[in-house]
């Protein structure tokens, strides 16, 4: 944790930054193959020059709160698990960081959780979802603090689903001097297809900052995924999708020259900040070497 004073919104990166979010099918409850699986997607985004790689909340497991917290052992990792393996051999090999989405045993309790992997392949930190929804909140508990990841020059706020609802929470990181919005979802065909593309854009044009969802595919913890996964520029204006069903990888360059245009253009971020300054929230950051 750090109390050292936010960093400026005005404050850009000096080259672009090659992203992947992915969606593919998980394997219910199978931590194993789905490592196996992540392992080769960042190969694949490795290949086609992306530094980072999204990937779906829980996808190590699948959603599945009820099948996860029967035996929270075999199907939610813990530090030091040797089934990210795999995953920790792909980003050294490639040099490529990524962020996977995990339910984890913390002590007593389970979170729902990203785990940021650095170039080297080492677990550099962990962010929990703060914001769960009712149902999740009989099996997990809620994170006490957001989280920025540094890459490149690029400030990376971390979301997890249901947090990207909330305008506060994109905004806390926006005002941590964020450029970019990074969430793993499970969002579902009907509903929850509106709702991402409602959030994404808006939390995007709020904040002048990049969006990026990577979603499930298919059916997991009872759901029927709506894919999507895509990424949305600074001015809420859609970049790149993938489809509603088919495994994919979206590749896409976030760009210093159109994030300053836009906070040029629209002073939003800037003008907020003289108006409320930047108040200090729990919060952790981590550079990615």
């Amino acid at each position: 944790m750090s109390d050292t004073p936010a960093a400026a919104p005005a404050d850009h990166p000096e080259r672009p930054l090659r992203i992947a979010t992915v969606q593919a099918q998980a394997v219910a409850g199978d931590i194993p193959a789905n490592a196996a699986q992540a392992a080769g997607l960042i190969r694949e985004a490795a290949r086609a020059g992306a530094r980072l790689v999204l990937f779906a909340e829980k996808f190590l497991s699948g959603y599945e709160p009820e099948l996860i917290s029967t035996d929270p052992v075999k199907y939610a990792v813990r530090p030091g698990d040797p089934r990210l393996a795999p995953i920790a051999e792909a980003c050294r090999e490639t040099g490529t960081a990524a962020i996977l989405g995990a339910a984890v045993q913390d002590g007593d309790d389970l979170r729902i959780s990203a785990l940021v992997l650095g170039p080297d392949g080492g677990l550099v930190t962990r962010y929990d979802k703060q914001h769960p929804t009712r149902t999740e909140r009989d099996h997990y508990r809620p994170g006490t603090a957001g989280c920025t990841v540094e890459l490149d020059g690029w400030r990376l706020g971390l979301g997890i689903c249901y947090d990207s609802g909330f305008p506060e929470h994109a905004r806390a990181a926006a005002l941590d001097g964020c450029h970019a919005y990074l969430v793993g979802a499970l969002f579902s065909m009907g509903h929850g297809h509106h709702e991402s593309r409602t959030w994404f854009p808006a939390r995007a044009l709020d904040n002048t900052f990049y969006t990026v969802l990577a979603n499930h595919i298919g059916h997991t913890g009872g759901w029927h995924a709506c894919g999507g996964s895509a990424v949305w520029g600074p001015d809420g204006r859609l970049i790149a999708e993938a489809s509603e069903d088919r495994r994919e990888l979206v590749i896409a360059d976030l760009d210093p020259a159109l994030l300053r245009s836009t906070r040029e253009t629209e002073p939003l971020l800037a003008d907020l900040a003289l108006t409320i300054g930047r108040p200090a929230t729990p919060r952790t950051r981590s550079t990615l070497s």
